[in-house]
């Protein structure tokens, strides 16, 4: 069992990233962003979703804004374009369905 609230460490600027859990179908990996960082448009070959657990933030998943808050679920198709941008420090759980 993980505390993922204890896990969350902010870097100063950029990206904070923490394997949670891997195994044969699943990846979860916490990110931690620091207030302004921004990750441009991009896509992931695998589906899976975004669960925020702090901060606040924007995510744009294939032209539809959506408000990053604590306890927000984004599902993502695979090969979906998104971009995010951290309001303030923004944590959330990327999970990738293998």
């Amino acid at each position: 069992m993980k505390n993922i609230k204890k896990l969350i460490e902010y870097p100063r600027e950029g990206i904070l990233s923490k394997e949670v859990l891997m195994d044969e179908k699943v990846d979860v990996t916490l990110f931690c962003m620091a207030a302004g960082t921004e990750i441009g448009d991009h896509t992931s070959t695998k589906s899976g979703f975004v669960h925020v657990v702090d901060g606040k933030g924007s995510f744009n998943l294939e032209g539809d804004d959506i408000e990053m808050i604590p306890g927000v679920f984004i599902p993502m198709k695979e090969n979906a374009v998104h971009s995010l941008r951290a309001g303030e420090n923004t944590s959330f759980l990327l999970v990738l369905n293998k």
